[in-house]
């Protein structure tokens, strides 16, 4: 009489840890990344509650102008608006007159990747700008536009 055997061998229970870890392998980095990537909406979420802010902030202003700080844009505060950094922290808020006209005609607002959260790792959108006419625009840890990708 021949005895049936019960369990796993040794060779079988190697090639399960073997395609497991060719798993884990694959799917951490590409969650990490997926993960980057929806947090990007915390910069491109607040600033443009910081747009929306800015155009009622110039609607009320006498005589019509842009906030100069988002301190500015805070009094009364709007539902939502973070000031200082976004709602989950992941980024710095920041808000300047345009560069060339002054506060009257524009104004930029600025997120960057705060560099003590789980975010920095991130180095395709480490700078999201927004201005006054709804121009987007990103750039990687290079400086390099990378506007389609991190707005997209």
């Amino acid at each position: 009489m021949r005895r049936i055997q019960t369990g796993f061998t040794l060779v079988e229970l190697m090639v399960v840890v073997v395609v497991m870890s060719i798993l884990i392998g694959v799917a951490i980095p590409s969650y990490r990344g997926y993960m980057m990537r929806v947090h990007r909406v915390d910069a491109t979420s607040a600033l443009l509650r910081i747009a929306a802010a800015q155009e009622k902030f110039y609607l009320q202003a006498n005589p019509a102008q842009y906030a100069v700080t988002a301190t500015e844009l805070a009094d009364p505060p709007p539902a939502g608006l973070g000031i200082g950094t976004t709602e989950r922290g992941y980024y710095t808020l920041a808000v300047a007159p345009d560069p060339v006209n002054g506060p009257g005609v524009g104004f930029i607002a600025i997120a960057i990747v705060d560099g003590a959260e789980s975010q920095a790792a991130d180095t395709d959108c480490v700078l999201f700008r927004i201005d006054e006419q709804g121009a987007r625009t990103a750039e990687d840890s290079g400086g390099a536009d990378n506007t389609e990708a991190c707005w997209g």
